[in-house]
């Protein structure tokens, strides 16, 4: 057999395995991902199942409470929003991520050079040799990644990436609810405030009359004690109101990623509380699924979490990894590729885990552990999205129920009020029934502006409930915008 042939065959025993080991790097190991089928029910409670249910109006939602100064808070709030900055972070901490798991399906090549001065002694003639070397060379690897390990990993970064997506969403799904309800109760305070000072002063008007009457000798002493009482008490009401206004404020300044007192002078001027139109269409249980971000981030991660399943088993079987170099030497630098010696090698790495006591056994079985447990957590997430909607439409539906009921009350209390009034001013009714009759007004009066409150509140709850968020955002752009990163002399560390 001549040279030639003997090479031939050399490099067909070397290019078969390696021919082989390419076609099994399609290989995966370990259970492929599939969205789970979950039961859900057909409708929500209290909707006719013969009437076809609407789809949710989740775009801007907010708009529909008819607030212009809420609307500017909002895209405020998601411009400057602290917690939305963070979470923009994670998504690009998991795009980095993901760069660097797909980087592991492709070959790493290295460079290096080399020059040294040397000298020898030579033994015969006892003079001394003083050269140069100069070395340069190229290292080369690839991971065949036979059994899908880093394919499983590219796999997971990717559902990681998108929960971090789903996080963000979720994210500016509640800034957006906690905006809402901190400006009603806002407004709500406000208004409250006023009534309180309406009321006070009508019962200050009152007992200055029960003043002059008493003056007159038609009343005593006590009842402009009582009236006056009366007024102070109401009055007492408008300090606590007033500090929880001012603590609505500070809120919506925070979550505007402002400082707390950063509202108050805009805020001054007093608006109504917030009316949603009502009823809305609330779709089907089943558009929960898609809609709501807490939900898709749960079931993103059950989809990362089964891909690691694939990973650890992976890591049971042989893998193979092809790496060569090629690397050459000269006494001067430009014979180098020239007039050099020149050496290089070339072929596959087989590793083989022969014992390892159970470890990889058992991180297969930590990484089902786990995958089961994000299995129940987004079955959880999908439960707990389904009674949000079930308690946000009964509590809507019930306060509307309420709100009517409380309009009739202060209306009836009001005619009370002004006939008690009138009465007592012709002194056909005593002191006493005036007094319970205003005492009577203000409480259902006030009582009413909770339950308006109450009903944007719950408005607001439904509208989380059923995922209201369909706004994009730029994640894109870093929080801290580094300069001078490159390649410089080190200065002194600031103290």
């Amino acid at each position: 057999m001549t040279g030639l042939e003997r090479g031939s065959v050399a490099a067909r025993r070397l290019l078969a395995p390696m021919i082989t080991a390419v076609l099994l790097a399609g290989c995966v190991v370990g259970p492929d991902y599939q969205t789970p089928i979950l039961a859900m029910p057909a409708s929500w409670s209290g909707q006719k199942p013969t009437k076809p249910a609407q789809p949710a109006q989740l775009s801007k939602w907010w708009q529909r409470l008819r607030d212009p100064e809420l609307n500017t808070l909002v895209d405020e709030a998601v411009a400057g929003n602290l917690d939305v900055a963070t979470a923009k972070a994670k998504i690009r901490e998991a795009r980095a991520s993901y760069r660097q798991s797909a980087g592991t399906l492709l070959p790493s090549v290295d460079g290096s050079g080399s020059a040294t001065r040397n000298k020898s002694a030579e033994t015969t003639s006892g003079s001394d040799a003083t050269y140069s070397e100069y070395q340069a060379g190229f290292d080369a690897s690839w991971e065949l990644d036979l059994f899908g390990a880093n394919r499983r990993g590219v796999e997971a970064a990717r559902y990681g990436l998108d929960a971090s997506q789903e996080e963000l969403r979720s994210t500016l799904l509640t800034l957006v609810g906690d905006v809402a309800s901190y400006y009603t109760q806002a407004r709500g305070y406000q208004a409250r405030i006023a009534l309180a000072r309406r009321s006070a002063a009508s019962q200050r008007q009152t007992a200055e009359l029960t003043r002059t009457m008493a003056q007159a000798g038609t009343a005593t002493a006590a009842d402009v004690a009582k009236a006056m009482g009366q007024a102070a008490s109401t009055e007492a009401a408008v300090p606590t109101l007033e500090a929880s206004y001012a603590q609505a404020v500070h809120r919506l300044a925070v979550l505007a990623g402002r400082p707390p007192a950063s509202l108050s002078d805009r805020l001054k001027r007093v608006a109504p509380i917030p009316t949603p139109r009502l009823p809305i269409p609330t779709g089907i249980p089943a558009d929960i699924l898609l809609s709501r971000p807490d939900v898709r981030m749960a079931e993103r991660q059950y989809a990362q979490y089964t891909a690691k399943i694939g990973q650890a088993e992976a890591a049971r079987y042989p893998s193979v990894s092809l790496t060569g170099d090629i690397s050459t030497a000269a006494l001067k630098l430009g014979d180098l590729g020239k007039n050099s010696s020149i050496g290089w090698s070339f072929g596959p790495t087989l590793s083989v885990p022969l014992f390892n006591a159970g470890q990889l056994q058992a991180a297969v079985e930590v990484a089902k552990a786990q995958r089961d447990q994000y299995f129940i957590a987004y079955r959880s997430s999908v439960l707990t999205a389904l009674e949000d909607v079930e308690n946000a439409l009964v509590l809507l539906s019930q306060e509307r129920i309420r709100i009517g009921k409380l309009a009739s009350s202060a209306k009836s209390y009001g005619n009370a009020a002004s006939l008690e009034g009138t009465l007592y001013k012709a002194g056909e009714t005593g002191l006493l029934d005036v007094l319970d009759a205003q005492r009577s007004l203000y409480s259902a009066e006030d009582s009413l502006l909770q339950g308006r409150v109450l009903l944007a509140t719950n408005y607001i709850a439904l509208n989380k409930a059923l995922g209201g968020w369909d706004g994009t955002v730029d994640s894109g752009k870093p929080e801290i915008v580094d300069v001078k990163t490159g390649p410089r002399l080190a200065s002194k560390p600031a103290a």
